[in-house]
């Protein structure tokens, strides 16, 4: 069922996924997936940074956070203004992650918090 909801995104470009390869085996170790948020106000297309997954064995190895840069990288090349992403508010690791690459936290409920980073031009 997953897959066939991310191949409708993919066919009716409502998505875009991100890939980290394992350099000598070519195996994938990783991804990030980004939803388009759009907005009259700010007349442009931003993104929501809704998957971010590394495989267990490859983590603390920068992976994530290279696949963070390259959808703030590709949003920011696509004229948007602004990434955001939410997290469980127990993801302390995601947290630090997020927070450590300038992502700022803008408000939260009893689950989740969400944050958002700005695309300088």
């Amino acid at each position: 069922m997953a897959k066939a909801f991310i191949d409708e995104r993919l066919q009716h470009n409502e998505s875009i996924i991100f890939l980290a390869v394992e350099q000598d085996t070519h195996q994938p170790v990783g991804f990030t997936q980004l939803y388009p948020k759009y907005s009259s106000i700010r007349l442009s297309k931003n993104w929501i940074l809704n998957d971010l997954y590394v495989d267990e064995t490859y983590r603390k190895q920068g992976i994530g956070e290279k696949l963070i840069k390259t959808a703030m990288d590709f949003a920011k090349v696509n004229g948007s203004t602004f990434v955001q992403l939410e997290t469980a508010v127990d993801n302390f690791n995601a947290q630090h992650l997020y927070e450590s690459i300038g992502f700022i936290k803008q408000g939260n409920d009893e689950e989740f918090f969400l944050y958002k980073i700005a695309l300088n031009s």
